[in-house]
């Protein structure tokens, strides 16, 4: 499998460490779905996405991920954080964050709403996940 976006070491340690502040409650599954969305903004040609064509930008773009001002944001990541995010880089995907390029963490008691940016997808644990739909129409 070839990797759907391009990268270095250090998008692999951000990828990873953003993916771990997001979504480490929610497993393996849950951070490689988290990775989904970031892979899938760096990929994705449309909205406010347009520039954001690796995931430094990505990760830091404004307002985009409440993980980066979490401590556990800065503390290292270990092997298997490392593989989970290069998982999503050589295009790993899986429903409902395939075609995702939103989550929303509602709380654990909490339904998803139906419309966040996008349309909901699915929900996992606590994540609820977004596509685009309608007028936006986003090539991934």
């Amino acid at each position: 499998m070839s990797p759907r976006i391009t990268y270095n070491d250090s998008d692999v340690e951000l990828l990873a460490r953003i993916m771990k502040s997001e979504a480490l409650g929610e497993g393996d599954e849950g951070m490689l779905m988290v990775g989904n969305v970031i892979v899938n903004r760096v990929v994705a040609n449309c909205d406010v996405f347009k520039n954001t064509r690796n995931i430094y930008e990505v990760v830091y773009q404004k307002n985009a991920f409440a993980g980066v001002d979490q401590p556990l944001f800065n503390q290292p990541v270990n092997a298997k954080e490392r593989e989970l995010a290069l998982r999503n880089i050589d295009g790993y995907r899986v429903e409902p964050a395939y075609d995702a390029l939103w989550f929303k963490n509602p709380g654990a008691r909490v339904s998803c709403p139906d419309q966040f940016y996008g349309n909901l997808t699915g929900r996992y644990k606590n994540h609820c996940f977004y596509a685009p739909g309608g007028k936006l129409n986003c090539d991934l």
